[in-house]
């Protein structure tokens, strides 16, 4: 079910400001996922695409969030810009994106990233950076004069909100809260309290 025009309207204002407020990473937010032994855990990513479908963000499936999103296809983002003091939180359900749409935005991706996208053994124990670096050097050499092909081990994950909430700071602790909560067929929207 898409997301309301309400909801991709104020998160396109929310982002829109951060970038005019200069802020350094207006795209960076908080990835939280499930593993059923240790618990949630929580890093940064970096949001690429949104629309009314969802949210998508890239990384290394064999990667620990890869393994957790496997198991477990569900997620919580939280972005959060100082500089405009707005908040927007997002839970749901976790799909991977069509190899179509991997395929097109590794494309994007500059050939030193591309390269160490094949080079990362993301998450797992590294001898050395040097080691790295040896590898990234390597594939180099291997690719030289043609294009970098994604790997079969880094793709896109959506999550498509089953409830986003709005938070924007106001004087004295007052701040204004809304939230979108999918109901069945449809979506209700609530203030609440700060």
């Amino acid at each position: 079910m898409s997301l309301p025009k309400e909801a991709i309207e104020r998160f396109g204002d929310c982002m829109q400001a951060a970038i005019d407020a200069k802020e350094i990473e207006p795209t960076a937010m908080t990835l939280a996922t499930l593993d059923g032994d240790s618990g949630v855990s929580a890093r940064m990513v970096l949001l690429k695409e949104w629309d009314e479908q969802g949210f998508v963000f890239y990384t290394n499936t064999l990667s620990i969030k890869g393994r957790q999103l496997a198991a477990h296809p569900r997620a919580a983002l939280v972005m959060y810009w100082k500089t405009t003091e707005r908040q927007v939180r997002i839970e749901g359900a976790v799909a991977p994106v069509a190899d179509e749409e991997a395929d097109a935005y590794f494309a994007t991706r500059s050939r030193g990233s591309q390269l160490g996208a094949w080079a990362s053994m993301q998450s797992q124990p590294l001898s050395s950076r040097a080691h790295l670096l040896k590898e990234v050097v390597e594939l180099e050499l291997k690719h030289v004069g043609r294009k970098v092909p994604r790997p079969p081990h880094w793709s896109g994950y959506r999550v498509s909100p089953e409830m986003i909430e709005f938070w924007y700071g106001r004087a004295s602790r007052l701040h204004d809260r809304f939230r979108f909560t999918r109901r069945d067929d449809a979506w209700e929207r609530q203030r609440l309290y700060p």
